[in-house]
């Protein structure tokens, strides 16, 4: 097992680790490739396992976070929504955001006359 030092309490931590174990520092910046919901502990919809995973934070705190906000004045719901349209569904890939807003792009730019590549709706199957 390969070791490196925390830069902020120094002690011997794992190389893979984002936070360290001893002073709970985060190790790594805000993670792009880790923002998607196809993570192995999604359940619903996986935003909690993506945003516990981009955040280093335990999935089990963010879903009883969500819980918590949704009953008060279901902000949770809303929260977990608008989360749920802007993280990607794959590594990479495009949110359903992304494709809502493209779609309608396009259906603007045929609207007025111009020529577009794809039409019709994004399928909200394919997020």
């Amino acid at each position: 097992m390969e070791t490196k030092r925390c830069p902020y309490c120094a002690e011997e931590i794992r190389v893979e680790a984002v936070r360290c174990r001893f002073c709970r520092s985060r190790l790594t910046s805000f993670d792009t490739d880790r923002w998607h919901r196809n993570q192995p502990d999604a359940r619903l919809g996986g935003v909690a396992a993506a945003l516990a995973r981009a955040l280093a934070l335990p999935v089990t705190g963010v879903r009883i976070a969500f819980l918590a906000l949704s009953l008060y004045h279901l902000y949770g719901v809303l929260l977990y929504a608008g989360l749920w349209l802007v993280i990607p569904k794959r590594p990479g890939g495009e949110s359903l955001l992304e494709r809502l807003m493209r779609w309608g792009l396009e259906a603007a730019a045929r609207l007025s006359g111009r020529p577009s590549g794809r039409s019709g709706p994004p399928s909200v199957m394919e997020s």
